[in-house]
């Protein structure tokens, strides 16, 4: 039986889902721009799904439904609109800041996780049953991890089959396919389309699967808003340990470029820094040894650069610190970068610039074909791990072993307990990690930081920017 109670918080609940429907109407309506990636619509009447800011008639209210992923609409029969391409636009900056089990899991998937190991291998990353976890995700993204692993990997294929010439069946199997039927069948419930005639619309040629990428794989790194690419790049500069990274170019114009351990093979990236604008992309381009690897490749770099970040909502609080409000008025968009690889920025948190460069040189693997001045790959952890470094053994060690995750799917507070009890780590080192490698946003380095909460790692970016000449 029902109590008044129970009839009364329903109630409560049906009134707020209501009056976020009408505020996301709204945004639909005016083609806000923001709100890309934080819900999509579709149009019962169309059957087709878009972003906010799709430039299309708006549609009438009663024919509009609101999701909350591109896999919950294509869940539900919609397929993916022809002039916004929503499956293409920034992620949603609640799941890669969170630190629950939802946002722990999307960061998994979208690192390939499902497609490698399934969804038992991510329960098991989560420390939950694969029916908790499907129940989870299933409540707040409107899809469980077949369907969001699904969703990625159809936009994989589409971003292959419009910028390579490779084989409609090695892009199936590199976007993750079991199998090409899957593959066909997919792509056409989400586009509307065959693969063939997705690349058609393109104009890009088959050709063979060895030259195909060869030159690399073109790509444009969607973003939300204003975008401080300077300060990024500056910071990456700095950083760059030889053999590892580089930084070409005069600044406005500088390209980095790095190397990668992926699951599957080893890739080099080069990603170009940006003119100032308010919405847009970072031009990349990826070389892979193994295709499968190139949905981790992407999301490592979008961790790297902070490519999911919302400027709007960081930008507004941190305004309100009258320290910071010049600086956010100069420099709208600054971003938190994390790390492409967060067992190796661990390292070089403790060792240094000049030291990370001579363990790579001592025991960093070498390309088998350098490229310039990119010759190794970091070394892995459990290299390290026998080092005379007491301090440096004992963070490897732990990355080895397991007992210190920083991965996309890591419990943060687990794992900064860890680190606080591994010797030669200061809280700065620390707190550098949990920024960087954990992609924590709000980690504060003084004592002014409540006016800052929850952007205290946007604070300390600015404070450092306004540093640099």
């Amino acid at each position: 039986m029902t109590t008044y109670e129970e009839t009364e918080t329903y109630e409560e609940t049906k009134t707020c889902e209501e009056g976020a429907d009408e505020t996301r109407y709204e945004a639909v309506s005016s083609r806000d721009a923001r709100f890309d990636g934080e819900f999509f619509f579709a149009v019962s009447t169309t059957g087709i799904y878009c972003r906010p800011s799709c430039p299309a008639v708006t549609p009438k209210r009663k024919n509009v439904r609101f999701f909350p992923t591109a896999a919950a609409a294509q869940g539900h029969g919609f397929r993916a609109c022809r002039r916004c391409r929503p499956d293409a636009v920034p992620g949603s900056a609640e799941w890669n800041v969170r630190a629950d089990v939802v946002g722990r899991a999307v960061r998994l998937i979208g690192d390939g996780v499902v497609d490698r190991e399934g969804v038992p291998g991510l329960a098991v990353r989560l420390g939950y049953s694969t029916r908790q976890v499907q129940r989870q995700l299933t409540a707040e993204l409107g899809a469980g991890p077949v369907a969001l692993a699904r969703a990625q990997r159809a936009h994989t294929a589409r971003v292959l089959l419009q910028t390579t010439g490779l084989p409609v069946t090695d892009i199936a199997f590199a976007a993750g396919f079991a199998s090409v039927r899957q593959f066909n069948d997919t792509i056409r419930q989400i586009y509307a389309r065959t693969p063939s005639a997705l690349r058609e619309e393109s104009g890009t040629r088959t050709g063979r699967g060895s030259a195909a990428f060869a030159a690399g794989i073109p790509l444009r790194l969607a973003h939300r808003g204003p975008y401080a690419a300077r300060a990024v790049f500056d910071l990456l500069a700095e950083e760059a340990v030889a053999g590892v990274e580089e930084m070409t170019g005069e600044p406005g114009a500088r390209t980095y470029r790095r190397t990668l351990r992926l699951p599957y093979g080893t890739g080099i990236v080069a990603v170009d820094e940006a003119r100032p604008r308010r919405g847009g992309w970072l031009e990349a381009r990826i070389h892979l040894t193994d295709l499968r690897d190139l949905t981790t490749a992407v999301q490592r770099l979008r961790r790297l650069f902070d490519l999911d970040a919302d400027p709007y909502a960081v930008d507004e609080r941190l305004a309100a610190d009258p320290r910071l409000a010049p600086l956010v008025a100069a420099r709208p968009g600054v971003r938190s970068p994390g790390a492409a690889d967060p067992d190796e920025y661990a390292v070089r948190a403790l060792v240094g610039r000049e030291a990370a460069g001579e363990l790579t040189e001592a025991y960093g693997k070498r390309l088998d074909v350098p490229c310039g001045a990119l010759t190794h790959l970091f070394p892995e952890p459990g290299t390290l791990a026998a080092h005379p470094d007491p301090a440096l053994a004992a963070l490897t060690a732990a990355l080895a072993d397991g007992s210190l995750r920083l991965d996309a799917g890591a419990d943060r507070e687990e794992a900064v307990r860890t680190l606080r009890a591994l010797p030669g780590l200061d809280d700065r080192t620390v707190a550098q990690i949990r920024m960087r490698a954990l992609g924590e946003p709000d980690v504060g380095f003084d004592e002014e930081g409540e006016l800052r909460r929850p952007w205290r790692s946007y604070a300390y970016r600015h404070l450092t920017a306004a540093d640099r000449p």
